[in-house]
């Protein structure tokens, strides 16, 4: 099967021309296609007066004289056409009982987002049974808490926007689009669909699910995992990691079974720890055990919306709706000057929500934090993104490897303060968990002391450099009604957990040997530091649960 690119449609020409647009391109009277596959859609708005759809396509071709038989082009490298990839996932190879690493008890997943959720996947389909600790609650008792948060402001400390099951992705805009380019990609994709999600993310460049489809799609992973012989419990938190201090070996975790307020301890050799970039009790739980881990640089900033229509007629010209075309979407980022008051940082926006909405994510008692989050139809009618200013290890108030932590709750207890005030003064709803506001025109004049309040100086002032250049990129970005709420802190992880080239944790330098390798100690995805959303974080599940098969034997 041959793979051609740019093959365009005109708005509105069907998808069927596609056959008779390959065979114009490879110049065959006498051919004909057999068969062809989408392998990636994208637009083309660079002409505002000549939108197109531009296609990848993989296809067979026949002779009509034998079209039986799967016609090889002399000409294919000359035509610029390629060998369709094989996409298919080879599962890791099983350890060989040689080496050593028997597994008596099942391994123990620790967090139910894309990390966890995909790294008990491949363990499950491999036959090792994990079994899956959750803090949170299933997604369908998720959901009902988080709304109950948004409408009255009820905060529950382990089922909320962050904690549950799916993860913070299952509260986002389901956004799957990535910067790494990794095998285990298609795989992921693939078992979105085959969990419920839309066929279309297969080909999309840049695919999303949305909440709304999230939720059917986690669940359904779940039920796969039970179906393949692993175990999910929610509501249960981790409390400690165990290990033998003479071999450095895990034994067990202890946790807590937040339904009975009981504890108990579950033997294990294997612990993945996937626990995503919120959970600040057990990085402090991690730091206590004297786990090996560092600071880590991270994003602040704000959430920033416009009317969708504006950012439509700034990319296509006009409404998407008229053309016909998904909404519109961006991506913008600003160097600041290095002797300016920003000292060189970067502007930037991230988790850009078209047709979506701004959503309080807060997990923590006190605190306000937002995020973006849509619909699969994107119909809000606006759209928003995260406007962010980068924090380096430098601006933490001190080396403690939790520094980073403490700077983010120090800004969301701030925030949420200013809500409160806004609030009082008749500016803001009663909801005590709404974030504060103002708009872009007043925050960039010096008249909104309170959203000023709730950012680092270097943050209000690399907003200031970064708008108008911004502006130039995306017309009508620095409007002055564009609305802006805050604060933004969750983009990354404050702290990265040290792990070696097999993916294993270790325990701080000091305490045993330096840095004593903690075998059977797995931290993964976002919140050990090692993916920046859905995508990136299944697939870090993925090579994780690799190295566990690939390590370890049952006995």
């Amino acid at each position: 099967m041959y793979r051609i690119h740019q093959i365009k449609l005109a708005i509105g020409e069907p998808k069927d021309k596609i056959p008779e647009k390959i065979l114009k391109k490879i110049g065959g009277r006498d051919l004909f296609i057999k068969e062809w596959h989408i392998a990636k859609e994208s637009i083309d708005a660079r002409d505002k007066e000549h939108i197109c759809w531009v296609y990848s396509v993989d296809f067979i071709v026949a002779s009509r004289k034998n079209p039986k038989k799967n016609l090889r082009l002399p000409s294919a490298e000359k035509l610029r056409l390629e060998i369709t990839p094989d996409l298919t996932y080879h599962p890791a190879s099983p350890a060989a009982r040689e080496n050593g690493r028997g597994l008596k008890h099942r391994p123990v997943v620790v967090g139910m987002g894309p990390a966890g959720l995909f790294c008990a996947l491949i363990l499950a389909q491999a036959g090792y049974g994990p079994l899956v600790i959750e803090r949170g609650k299933d997604v369908e008792r998720r959901h009902h808490d988080v709304t109950q948060f948004w409408e009255k402001g009820k905060l529950l400390a382990d089922s909320n926007v962050q904690f549950g099951e799916g993860g913070a992705g299952t509260f986002s805009d389901g956004k799957l689009t990535t910067g790494i380019k990794d095998v285990r990609i298609r795989k992921v994709l693939t078992e979105f669909v085959n969990a419920g999600g839309p066929e279309e993310i297969l080909y999309k460049q840049k695919p999303h699910i949305g909440t709304d489809m999230l939720r059917l799609v986690v669940k359904n992973l779940r039920k796969e995992i039970i179906r393949l012989g692993g175990e999910v419990r929610f509501e249960t938190r981790l409390e400690e990691l165990l290990y033998e201090e003479g071999t450095c070996c895990i034994k067990g975790i202890r946790v807590r079974d937040l339904t009975q307020d009981r504890e108990e301890v579950i033997d294990c050799q294997v612990t993945v720890l996937a626990v995503g970039h919120s959970a600040r009790d057990t990085f402090r739980g991690l730091k206590k055990a004297e786990i090996n881990m560092e600071q880590k640089p991270f994003s602040i900033g704000v959430r920033i919306q416009h009317p969708q229509d504006m950012i439509d007629i700034a990319q296509y010209g006009k409404p998407a709706r008229q053309l016909g075309l998904p909404v519109a979407d961006y991506k913008l980022n600003h160097r600041c000057s290095q002797d300016g008051p920003a000292q060189g940082r970067g502007v930037y926006t991230f988790c850009m929500c078209p047709g979506g909405q701004v959503i309080a994510a807060s997990s923590q008692e006190g605190g306000v934090v937002v995020n973006g989050m849509s619909y699969h139809d994107r119909d809000s009618g606006t759209a928003n993104s995260a406007l962010l200013c980068d924090v380096r290890v430098s601006d933490f108030a001190s080396e403690d490897v939790l520094a980073g932590v403490e700077f983010q709750e120090k800004y969301e207890r701030l925030a949420f303060e200013a809500g409160r005030r806004q609030a009082e003064h008749g500016d803001g709803e009663s909801n005590p968990y709404t974030p504060p506001r103002t708009t872009w025109g007043a925050l960039r004049d010096g008249q909104s002391t309170e959203i000023e309040g709730c950012l680092p100086e270097f943050a209000v002032a690399a907003f200031r450099e970064a708008m108008p250049y911004l502006g130039k990129k995306l017309k009508g970005f620095d409007m002055d009604d564009a609305v802006i709420k805050a604060v933004e802190t969750r983009s990354s992880s404050p702290v990265r957990i040290i792990r070696d080239g097999n993916y294993e944790g270790s325990l701080k330098a000091g305490w045993v040997e330096d840095g004593q390798k903690l075998t059977g100690f797995y931290p993964c995805g976002e919140g050990a530091g090692y993916a920046g959303g859905i995508t990136s974080a299944a697939v870090d599940g993925i090579r994780v649960a690799e190295a566990i098969i690939s390590g370890w034997y049952f006995i």
